[in-house]
């Protein structure tokens, strides 16, 4: 079985991967700053700061593939960014090559194409439009995807992720939500399909009311389990208890496109008030 290498492992994502993964990849290596609070006696930890080219390089050796979930993961100040996600990227990916991985699947994010509206559907081809700092990090990821995969040969796949979790909590997740299982799925193409060389998929469930056109993974061979509209009371009760976002709720990155806002405000329709 091939060596996998999961960053990230003591994040949520990669809190849950843990659980769904051994099963498929025994040979599972983790790693994180620190060590996951209740790491098991049966899981293989190698600390590394992405950060640091050489600790990247260490946690490298000997791998087959890459699940890279690692790096800063919400909306905050430049310099942490810079650090987690733009340096710490650059590391993943020439380690990898210079270790002679073969395969990365690397965490994206919608927050890549958070601009577009929601009323406007979308495929993995249109312009970035990053709704943030962290977005930005994220196209810059994509690109050094693309870079990897074609200048040097390693097979990647880029997932922009939705929101991942159990089950969908609020009115735009419907649209974005992506449930574990699945997202192993999407993992299991970019670590082993034979026609990746790089591909763009968004992480996303079979959700009806998605503002994406996945066809690519589809193409692939997934086939999500998972069903948004399963648990639209629940995650409508739970919108109720939220207050209006007029940027927010125009926009698919929703509270990430509010921050710090002071573009144009003509553009944008308040839903709340219709």
């Amino acid at each position: 079985m091939p060596r996998i290498l999961m960053t990230g492992a003591s994040g949520g994502i990669g809190t849950s991967l843990r659980k769904l993964l051994p099963p498929i990849y025994p040979d599972l290596v983790l790693s994180d700053l620190k060590p996951p609070a209740d790491l098991g006696s049966r899981e293989t930890f190698k600390p590394a700061d992405l950060a640091d080219l050489a600790q990247v390089e260490a946690i490298c050796e000997g791998v087959d593939g890459i699940l890279h979930f690692g790096g800063y993961s919400v909306e905050g100040p430049w310099d942490p960014i810079l650090q987690s996600n733009i340096i710490g990227g650059y590391n993943l990916f020439e380690a990898a090559r210079k270790k002679g991985v073969k395969r990365i699947v690397f965490a994206s994010s919608n927050h890549v194409v958070g601009f577009y509206p929601r009323h406007h559907r979308i495929g993995t081809d249109v312009t970035a439009r990053p709704d943030s700092r962290y977005g930005v990090s994220k196209v810059f990821g994509e690109a050094l995807g693309a870079l990897y995969a074609d200048k040097h040969g390693l097979k990647v796949t880029c997932l922009r992720i939705g929101n991942f979790g159990e089950q969908p909590l609020d009115h735009r997740r419907l649209s974005i939500w992506l449930k574990p299982e699945d997202l192993v799925q999407l993992c299991r193409i970019g670590l082993e399909h034979p026609d990746i060389l790089f591909e763009i998929l968004y992480g996303a469930s079979y959700n009806e009311r998605a503002w994406w056109d996945n066809h690519r993974a589809y193409d692939l061979g997934y086939r999500p389990s998972g069903r948004a509209e399963d648990f639209r009371e629940h995650a409508m009760a739970e919108q109720a208890k939220l207050p209006p976002d007029p940027i927010g709720d125009f926009y698919q990155g929703g509270a990430f496109c509010g921050m710090e806002f002071d573009g144009d405000r003509s553009r944008i329709i308040d839903w709340s008030k219709r």
